[in-house]
């Protein structure tokens, strides 16, 4: 191998394997090195225990995660050009799958993207992003103009940045919890957080600031339209209604009614407003109340309310050790569901941990069909919009799951 300028990070055979496999991630406890003296933050090299280079990260003892690949090209030069290519392929490809809902979309999708640690939504004019790497930390001074010059080159003008930098994971990276608008010259840093965002021809009221997350989840667009064209004439009760976004896409798309519920009053307002906001409050109730609990005493009663029932749980599990009580949460839930739906009714079900693995979740329905003797006919298996990419290799990419079912 030529002469490099970057510091050598020697690796075991077991995260050789992962990397050759197309996993960007290396561990600490399967490292040694590096050669020579650098700050977590720098790039190095990764080669293997016969000296066989294997890609250039970013480095980060702080980090489980101690290194993050961003290229496997010897020949790369990581100047403000590469990063700016990068870009442009990340822009190119949501032009391709998105279409006219790009102004709708995640712009980059971390790992997916080769932006590890890097969450870049677009709400129209507003770009709102998470960062939670010391990679990506120090150069997004580099990424931000770029991205709002390449925008405006499509003819997409943004007119402020809001960073979410929240998530306790930043800690772990040895960074501050923190948010707040990006002061970059051009852009407005005083706006109320507040914007009206059109998704699937839908209003919604977004708060990028206080929402949870980036403010709102692109993941389930064309998810939302799929279930919307199963709604027409049905009683529909939507579960976890967050923003009322399955709701209102159910009663948009001709249901007799939809009652939307959370356990969350500010969630069950804001639904509310969405649905004035859309002309749709004479076929959408909102309700505050726990699932859990409102399935059972609806289970209770006679007859069948519902013909069609949403259930979009928040992330019952975030970790490997939880998987287990999250198995029985999405189990119980589902059940009660299909227990409540009449023969011929309908169920959306989905998770979006991907801790919760397709196999595991498709186990989990086996067993609640069984449980509530009833046969399961599906009609899709779905995963998150094409803005959100699955990159094969890494598994953290798939992480939303999406089935519609018949209950026959």
């Amino acid at each position: 191998m030529a002469q490099r300028p970057y510091p050598v990070i020697t690796v075991n055979e077991k995260a050789a394997r992962s990397l050759r496999g197309g996993h960007p991630w290396v561990y600490g406890a399967e490292t040694t090195g590096p050669d020579r003296p650098c700050e977590n933050g720098d790039l190095v090299d990764v080669v293997t225990q016969k000296g066989r280079w294997l890609g250039t990260g970013f480095l980060n003892d702080h980090s489980k995660i101690r290194v993050r690949l961003i290229s496997r090209n010897t020949n790369d030069k990581f100047d403000a050009a590469f990063w700016r290519r990068r870009l442009q392929y990340a822009l190119d490809y949501r032009a391709v799958v998105m279409g006219p809902d790009v102004s709708a979309s995640r712009l980059i999708f971390g790992e997916a993207d080769q932006f590890p640690g890097l969450t870049v939504d677009l709400f129209h004019d507003v770009l709102v992003t998470e960062v939670l790497s010391l990679g990506m930390e120090k150069i997004k001074h580099i990424l931000y103009p770029q991205l709002v010059e390449l925008l405006a080159d499509r003819g997409i003008r943004v007119r402020a940045i809001y960073e979410r930098n929240e998530a306790a994971l930043r800690e772990k990276e040895g960074l501050p919890r923190e948010k707040g608008f990006y002061p970059l010259p051009g852009l407005e840093t005083d706006l109320d957080g507040h914007l009206i965002l059109t998704e699937n021809g839908i209003k919604y009221d977004v708060d990028y600031i206080g929402g949870q997350k980036t403010g709102f989840f692109l993941d389930q667009k064309y998810n939302r339209r799929a279930a919307a064209a199963l709604a027409p004439g049905r009683r529909v009760l939507d579960c976890f209604t967050h923003t009322g976004a399955f709701a209102l896409n159910c009663a948009q798309g001709g249901a007799a009614h939809v009652t939307a519920v959370d356990i969350s009053q500010d969630a069950v307002e804001l639904t509310r407003r969405n649905a004035s906001l859309n002309g749709l409050e004479d076929r959408v109730d909102a309700v505050q109340a726990d699932v859990f609990d409102l399935l059972t005493d609806l289970a209770r009663g006679k007859g069948h309310p519902y013909d069609y029932i949403i259930l979009d749980p928040p992330a019952f599990t975030k970790s490997g050790a939880t998987v287990k009580n999250a198995y029985r949460g999405y189990k119980e839930i589902n059940l009660k569901a299909m227990k409540l739906l009449p023969r011929g009714g309908y169920l959306a079900t989905c998770s979006c941990s991907h801790f919760m693995t397709a196999p595991l979740f498709c186990q989990m329905l086996r067993e609640a069909a069984a449980d509530a003797a009833v046969s399961l006919r599906q009609i899709e298996d779905r995963r998150q919009s094409p803005d959100h990419p699955i990159l094969w290799g890494v598994p953290e990419t798939e992480y939303l799951k999406f089935y519609l079912f018949q209950i026959v």
